[in-house]
């Protein structure tokens, strides 16, 4: 009996990861910018994936395969947000977000600090290698042998 009642509840962890899953594959479909795709696509996951190791666990039933599955969930739960923080400034700096539904933007300072920053950076090493340049063409005009041209009889 008490096998039974642990299979059902497997079975209603599967089902609920498949639901989330499949709800996670709609919002990927519907939403229209990259933020709301990338909630529907991380939330969702997390919670799934939990659901998952919690039916194998409940089929199993076993203390080493529950020691398999919790480094599992454990990397997966620390690597699924960086991951999602990572595409969400990808998507903000490339513009492939809706700016009207950011309510505070906390990102744009930052973002036009760096551009800054980093247009000044281009502008010094432009800068440097002209000025290099100049200095190696000197160089070379110093060290070139101007040929000496033999007296000519008149």
């Amino acid at each position: 009996m008490f096998d039974q009642i642990l299979d059902a509840l497997a079975l209603v962890c599967l089902l609920l990861a498949a639901l989330l899953s499949a709800a996670a594959g709609i919002g990927l479909l519907r939403f229209t910018d990259a933020l709301s795709r990338l909630h529907a696509a991380t939330k969702p996951q997390i919670f799934g994936l939990l659901l998952v190791i919690a039916a194998v666990a409940l089929d199993q039933r076993s203390f080493g395969v529950l020691l398999a599955l919790v480094p599992v969930f454990v990397f997966q739960a620390l690597t699924a947000p960086t991951a999602a923080h990572m595409v969400g400034r990808a998507a903000y700096r490339t513009g492939q977000l809706d700016q009207r539904t950011i309510l505070v933007d906390e990102l744009g300072p930052a973002v036009e600090r760096a551009t800054a920053n980093a247009a000044a950076q281009d502008r010094e090493q432009a800068l440097a290698e002209a000025e290099r340049d100049r200095q190696l063409e000197a160089e070379n005009a110093e060290r070139e042998v101007k040929p000496v041209r033999p007296p000519t009889l008149s």
